[in-house]
């Protein structure tokens, strides 16, 4: 049942014969995977947040025009993590949110959602454009994928021989 339950939250386990670092080296680590090229970031929870460490993308979806109205959503991603150094495990818990604007000057619509749990998100957009030749051909405006930044943090706490706990209702 364990291991069932692992992998329906996520759980990763570090590679036997890697020695767990200190919380603070952990620590260290996960705020390393921040860059200038990098969509998300890596920051210290709020006293709300309930968790030591917070990683947030942001998205701002391209806007598009129906016949009168000009829609756009924002979407936020967020893992919240607690350090347990006693386990050396990291519990995670993903939260999303989504919202639509409506209208050239924006209000807020009625579309809202939230989401959390252990949460995989992507999602992508085309254009079509003609390229010298005249030839159509597709042209990625954005794409948003939820695993690039939960990858760089598995990466960094199995790295220093902590457990990445994922958990579904609360830290």
């Amino acid at each position: 049942m364990s291991r069932f339950r692992d992998r329906m939250t996520g759980t990763k386990y570090p590679e036997s014969g890697v020695a767990p670092l200190p919380a603070e080296e952990v620590r260290a680590a996960l705020f390393a995977v921040n860059g200038v090229e990098k969509p998300f970031r890596v920051r210290h929870a709020l006293p709300t947040e309930k968790g030591d460490l917070v990683a947030e993308w942001r998205v701002l979806e391209p806007a598009w025009r129906s016949y009168f109205v000009r829609k756009q959503v924002d979407r936020l991603m967020k893992t919240r993590m607690l350090l347990d150094p006693e386990k050396h495990e990291v519990r995670s818990l993903d939260e999303e949110w989504q919202v639509t604007w409506l209208g050239d000057t924006p209000r807020l619509a009625t579309s809202r959602a939230y989401g959390r749990g252990q949460l995989t998100t992507v999602m992508w957009e085309w254009e079509y454009e003609r390229d010298a030749d005249g030839h159509r051909r597709r042209v990625k405006v954005y794409r948003f994928d939820s695993r690039v930044m939960k990858g760089a943090l598995q990466k960094a706490v199995l790295g220093a021989g902590w457990t990445w706990r994922g958990k579904m209702y609360k830290l």
